[in-house]
Formats: C-alpha cells, sequence, structure tokens
C-alpha cells in the first residue's frame, strides 16, 4: 500500500478568506470611513457623497450575498474557527457606519428625514449585533490559547461605533428624557468597548515584546488597535456637542488629546514594523482593509478635536491623515479587485 505524502501546511490567509466570512465587510467600514472622514475636509462633500453612495451600494450586495450563502452551521463554524470569529465585529460597524453616512451625507440627495430613517434602522441592528459580538466572541476565547494579536479588538470596537454614531443621532431628538437616555446610554456603549481595550492592548504589546509581529499576513491588524483609539475620541467630542451633563465638553478635549497623542504613537510604531515586514514580503490578505478603517477613525476624532479646540495643528494633521487614509483605501480596493 503506498503511503500517503504529508500535505503542505496551509496558509493561516486561505482558510481566513474562504468561503464568504464575515471579513469581507472590513471592506463596507474602509470605504464608509473614507466618506464619513471626507465630510469634515472642505470642498469635499459632494465627492464623499459619491463615495457614501458606492459604500451603501457594496453593504446592500454583501448583505444580499450573506442572506443567499449563510446558513446556521455555516455561522457556527466560522464562530467555531478563533481566526474568523474575530471578524464578527465588521458586519455590526459596516451597517452602522453607511448609517452615520447616510446621516451626515446622504440627507442631500434622500433628504433629512429618510437619512434619519436609515440611519436609526442601521443603528439599532448594528448596535445590537455589536453588543452580541462583544460578548459571544471573547466568550469563544476564554481557554482557547490563542496568540493575542489585533484582530481581538473586532469584536469589542462596534459599541464605541454606536457612541459615536448614537450621539449624531442624539443631537436630532429634542432635548428631554429621550435625548437624555440615548446619550448616557452612548457613553455605556463607550465604556463597554474602552475597557474591552484596555484589557486587550497590553496583552498585544506584550506579544510584540516576547514573540514579534508574527506572520506578514497578520502585521496589517496591528492598525486594528488604532480603531477604538480613534473611534473613541470621535464618540468623547461629539458626545460633547449633546450636552446632557456637567464637563462633558471637558472631558471629550481632555480625554480626546491624551488618547490622540498615544494614538500617534501607536501609528509611527505599526507604520514602521509594517515597513519592515514589507521589506521582506507583505503578501496581499483581506487583512489589508485593516490599514483602512483603523486609520479614518483617527481622522474623524482628530477632526473632532478641531472641532471643539479650534487649533492649526489638529486641522492640519487631519487634512494630511485623510490624504494618506484615501491613498490607502485606494491601494487596498484595487488590490482586492484583482485579489493578487
Amino acid at each position: 500500500m503506498t503511503a500517503l505524502a504529508p500535505q503542505p501546511h496551509r496558509a493561516p490567509e486561505v482558510r481566513r478568506a474562504a468561503p464568504f466570512g464575515p471579513n469581507l465587510f472590513a471592506s463596507v467600514m474602509g470605504t464608509g470611513i473614507v466618506a464619513t472622514a471626507g465630510a469634515s475636509m472642505p470642498g469635499l462633500r459632494a465627492a464623499a457623497t459619491y463615495v457614501w453612495a458606492l459604500d451603501a451600494a457594496l453593504l446592500v450586495f454583501l448583505v444580499a450575498a450573506a442572506a443567499r450563502r449563510w446558513t446556521w452551521s455555516a455561522v457556527r463554524a466560522q464562530l467555531a474557527d478563533p481566526v474568523m470569529a474575530q471578524f464578527w465585529g465588521a458586519p455590526p460597524m459596516a451597517l452602522m457606519t453607511v448609517g452615520t453616512g447616510a446621516l451626515l451625507l446622504g440627507g442631500d440627495w434622500i433628504g433629512l428625514p429618510a437619512a434619519l430613517a436609515v440611519d436609526w434602522a442601521l443603528w439599532t441592528v448594528g448596535s445590537l449585533l455589536g453588543l452580541a459580538t462583544s460578548v459571544l466572541v471573547p466568550l469563544r476565547m476564554i481557554g482557547s490559547g490563542e496568540r493575542a494579536s489585533g484582530g481581538w479588538l473586532m469584536p469589542v470596537v462596534p459599541p464605541m461605533v454606536s457612541a459615536a454614531s448614537g450621539a449624531l443621532l442624539a443631537g436630532h431628538l429634542p432635548e428631554g428624557p429621550l435625548r437624555q437616555g440615548l446619550v448616557l446610554c452612548c457613553y455605556a456603549l463607550f465604556g463597554v468597548s474602552l475597557f474591552a481595550t484596555v484589557v486587550i492592548v497590553p496583552q498585544i504589546w506584550q506579544q510584540l515584546v516576547r514573540h514579534g509581529p508574527g506572520a506578514a499576513a497578520t502585521v496589517p491588524t496591528l492598525w486594528i488597535v488604532l480603531g477604538p483609539l480613534g473611534q473613541s475620541i470621535t464618540a468623547a467630542n461629539l458626545l460633547a456637542g449633546v450636552p446632557v451633563l456637567p464637563g462633558q465638553t471637558a472631558f471629550g478635549v481632555l480625554y480626546g488629546t491624551i488618547t490622540w497623542g498615544f494614538a500617534l504613537l501607536w501609528t509611527a510604531l505599526a507604520a514602521a514594523v509594517t515597513v519592515r515586514t514589507a521589506r521582506r514580503g507583505l503578501p496581499f490578505a483581506l487583512t489589508w482593509w485593516s490599514f483602512v478603517f483603523p486609520l479614518g477613525t483617527l481622522v474623524t476624532g482628530t477632526s473632532a478635536l478641531a472641532t471643539r479646540v479650534p487649533s492649526p495643528m489638529f486641522t492640519g494633521v487631519a487634512v494630511v491623515l485623510y490624504g494618506v487614509l484615501v491613498l490607502a483605501w485606494a491601494t487596498v480596493a484595487v488590490r482586492t479587485l484583482v485579489r493578487r
């Protein structure tokens, strides 16, 4: 009897991308953040609105594809995969990113009442799904022995996106208990994501110090750390614009500026590791979308700080970062289409 030849080890990125996983929704997140960040850039509103329309169409396409392909057994298999499970944070963030774009930009085309209806629907569904991922996926990881990576943050970032998006919706509610209740809810969601991030980021740092960045395909996930950082800056300062509690503005500026400093430090570290890895070879994978959305949250956070503290420093950095964001998005979008 002929002995079976040993099978070659399958690269982790192949397993992660097959066949139709929640990681594909990262493209909606990345495209949407280009639109919403562009809403605050002078002279770019019309272009940003077209990008939002493209993003909305992409979301509809992926949701329709998921409805056809995802069965309960397929979802269970994805949740059982310790890598793919992390990306279940992408669909709720994709929903809320498109909803926020509808409110910030889409109202120019469909009218404010329709934009609000779309945003409320997508925010509600996205927030509920995001709360589920922030509990179920970390619960799944308990005892798994998996190596800490930036991907661990994916399922716990959605509540922070809910906080930022909810702040915009709160501004359209009349003053009173409803507005106050939504703002308080947003601060609670802020806390869910913030303290989960505080627990996870030191583990990522420890892994970097002890074992290095790991496989080249996972290096882009280092940028995911910017997601909760930038989004929390955005949320804190957007909530400051809906004052129902004393000290909201001061908290937004103080927290935002301190966190902004650390976010720039992490940007420098992640960029250095990425460049060093790219010199040896950085194969394309859907994890490249980690370059886009997290950087976009730093743009929106910087712009939110510039609104609260009129400063050429914040304004200038926001413009420069947005230019880098657009370049990153264009590069990753093209590579995704050609898949090479």
